[in-house]
Parts: structure tokens; sequence; C-alpha cells
């Protein structure tokens, strides 16, 4: 890309919580990108949700907070159209100063769990489905936002209706825009469950840019709403009695032939399939942080609420946390339901996609598929039913720790006790304001 359209540059990398941490310099300071140039201390990957130090944590005091390199993805750079300045990002990821990824860089995580599928000479396709919601931020309380045609509140669902859809033409269209602009490979737009609740799906691709796709496309949402005179937050529930937002991982893997190893010509699907399926139910209570990483997920993962709560798997089921889509066989997939709007896109590729190897490489057995209402199987293994829980759950897993490193489960935990400590000293009334466009 030709940086002499822009005015300024961001360089950031992702924390533990998704957000974007860096710094903003001069277009000119491009040329001393590549050569390690950009250095912000390692601790600024483990901050708490309101960009706090973690108190204890060994990478302030007990190390002498040092410092380590960010070098770039080789994503960028991609315009920010929210920006009123002409500006780019440059997303980076983080090295230690010996050259090696820092283990609390999320997405040094997941680059090695990719590594353990190309070690087989397979390649990971995902895709993602996001869901997000328009409010009106202007008071005291999130209100569902106006439609901009009538000036009037919306006040009712509206799924899959087109005339809401093109009411809000006008963001929709810059946002299709600013994804082609920026490579993020946006397909269909739909009006969700929920008063102002929308999904955009994301086209299949790499796992490794699925995911820079999915935080990209997090911040560029927020972004844009803001420019049309709303926000637009990925809560897991942004109002307690209305839907929450999910954001659902479809994926399969491709040998070096590109076959899809899912597939063996039959509706059930491979063995390999099976073993990935078993993986994944297996670790998902001890995931559940992972999936669910603030208090106010977990308002969105209660029964009946088109969010899981049970780790089973089905054939083309959506009560169930894991459905195995129908259609050509040739695209048999694994879709995981579980994960809220909040995540952070690297740390749930991590656990799903590390869950789905473990499964193979130990040739894992699923339970059998259910059939029906998956939340009327009173006996199937439960997600964490609290924040607390999926801490506790999530700090001491032994298949956790075949996942993920050492060094970021404890950074990880050590933020979320944290979070989960000051969130306690705050009013409930006024939790939105620390969720509504920082997860």
């Amino acid at each position: 890309m030709d940086l002499s359209q822009f005015t300024t540059l961001r360089v950031a990398a992702c924390d533990l919580n998704g957000q974007m941490r860096g710094k903003r310099v001069p277009v000119d300071y491009a040329c001393k990108i590549d050569q390690g140039a950009v250095r912000l201390p390692l601790s600024a990957l483990n901050l708490d949700l309101w960009g706090s130090d973690i108190v204890d944590s060994p990478l302030v005091f007990a190390s002498g907070d040092s410092d380590g390199v960010l070098r770039p993805t080789g994503r960028g750079p991609v315009p920010m159209p929210w920006i009123k300045t002409a500006s780019a990002l440059i997303p980076m990821q983080m090295f230690t100063d010996t050259g090696n990824p820092f283990a609390g860089d999320p997405r040094h995580a997941l680059q090695a769990i990719l590594d353990r599928y190309d070690a087989r000479g397979w390649q990971v396709i995902a895709a993602t489905e996001m869901e997000f919601t328009l409010v009106d931020a202007s008071g005291d309380a999130p209100a569902a936002p106006h439609n901009p045609i009538t000036g009037r509140a919306l006040n009712t669902e509206a799924i899959l209706a087109l005339d809401e859809l093109d009411a809000f033409d006008g963001f929709f269209s810059d946002l299709y825009q600013a994804c082609a602009d920026m490579g993020i490979p946006a397909q269909t737009a739909t009006c969700e469950g929920g008063v102002g609740q929308f999904e955009m799906t994301l086209l299949h691709q790499d796992a490794m840019r699925a995911a820079d796709d999915a935080w990209l496309f997090k911040t560029l949402t927020r972004g844009l709403a803001r420019k049309h005179g709303m926000a637009a937050t990925f809560m897991a529930k942004p109002f307690a009695d209305d839907a929450g937002n999910g954001m659902h991982v479809h994926f399969s893997v491709l040998d070096g032939g590109g076959k899809n190893v899912f597939d063996n010509g039959s509706d059930e699907g491979s063995d390999i399939l099976r073993q990935a399926v078993a993986g994944c139910l297996a670790a998902m209570p001890a995931s559940t942080l992972i999936f669910a990483p603030f208090g106010n997920s977990y308002t969105r993962l209660v029964p009946g609420a088109h969010a899981p709560t049970g780790a089973v798997w089905a054939y083309e089921n959506r009560t169930a946390a894991i459905r195995i889509p129908g259609g050509p066989t040739a695209a048999r997939r694994i879709e995981h339901r579980v994960a809220g709007g909040d995540v952070n896109p690297y740390l749930m590729f991590s656990v799903i996609l590390g869950a789905a190897i473990t499964g193979i490489k130990d040739s894992m057995t699923p339970p059998a598929p259910i059939t029906g209402n998956a939340y009327d199987i009173k006996d199937a293994p439960q997600l964490a039913h609290s924040w607390k829980q999926a801490i506790d759950l999530f700090a001491n897993d032994a298949m956790i720790a075949r996942i993920l490193p050492d060094l970021l489960i404890r950074n990880l935990v050590m933020t979320k006790q944290q979070e989960l400590h000051r969130f306690a000293t705050l009013a409930p009334e006024t939790h939105w304001l620390s969720y509504l466009e920082a997860v």
C-alpha cells in the first residue's frame, strides 16, 4: 500500500482482552518498523479491561517492566476509515529481545496451534459469524438505536428483515466498503433476534487470516458506528431481556492435496471429524473463560437463550454447542457455537483448534450425537455457570495446559481475577460503561 496517502500510522498488537495496544507514529517512521524500532513493555499485552497493570504480575516490578519488540504480522498497513485524519494501522505481534515469540501474545498462541496442523501437512480453513448490536449510548443506560429514516427508536425484533437493514443502509454501505479497503471478506449481513442486533459473516479462509479479520472487524465496526452517530457493541448481552451477541466459528481442515480431512463421502463425516469433535467437547467446560471472558458474558449462557450451556454435539441442530452442518460432503465442517461476541478472537481460535487437534492426536471418541433440544439433556457436561467458576476451571485444567502456554494461562487468570474483584466494587447499573466499546 502507498503510505503517501496517509498522514499518520498506528502500530498495535492484541492484548489478552482483544484490545489494541500500541503507538501513533508519523508515516516516515514506517521504514523503521521492520527493524524492531517499536518497543513496548511486555506487560502492555497483560492489562485489565480498563488498561491498568495487573497487581503482582511478574511482568511489571519483579522484572523491571522490561520491553519487548513489536514486529509486523505481515497484514498491514490497512486504512482506518473511522478516523477523520487519513490514517493506517499496521498490526504487530510481540517478541522478546532475544527474538523469540512472547508467550503472552495471543496471536503467537494461535500460531503455535496452527503449527501443529502444519506439522501434519494440514491447513485450517475457518470463518466467523460476527454478531453486534447498534445502540444509543448517550444516556444513563444503553438504549435501542433510532431508525435513520423515521427517527424513532427501534422497539421490536426484526429477524431477517430487509427493511430494517435498508434503514441503516448508510452505515452498512460504509461498513462493506471499509471491509473491502481493509481486505476483510465481508459476506452476508442480516438482522438478528435482538433489537438493533445484526450479523455479518466473513468468508472461509486460512484460520490465522480469519482471526486477524475478526479482530480488525470489531474495531472497524465500533469506529464506523460512532461516525454514524451510534455505538456498536459486541457485548455478550447488551440488554438483559434481549438476545445476546455470539461469534460462531466454522472450520474444516485440508490435507496437502487440498482434500477436506473431515469428509469421507458420507453424511456423518470421517473418524477425524469425530475425534476433533471429541476434543472440542472435552476442553469445553474449562474453556468457558475464553468463550465467556467477562461477568456480562454469563447473562448470555442461560438455557433456552440460543446460547449453548452443555457440551453436546449434533448434526444440523442449532441448540447444540457443536453442530455439523449439512450440505455437500466436500464442505463437511464443524460449527462451534459457544463463544460470545466479546471474545478475543485469537484465544477463541486457539482453544477451539487446540482442542480439536488434541482430540485427533489422542484418537478421542465423542459421545453419541444428540437429537432434539440440547437444553433438555440434563446429564451433559456443563459450561461454567459463573465467571469465578470459569476462572478456577481454566486455571487448573490439564487439557488447557496442553493447548496454551503456561505464561499466557497465568497472565489471563491474574487478569480475570483482578477484573472480577474490580467489578464487584462498581455499581451494577454502571458495568455497561466498561464493556460497551471495549469488548
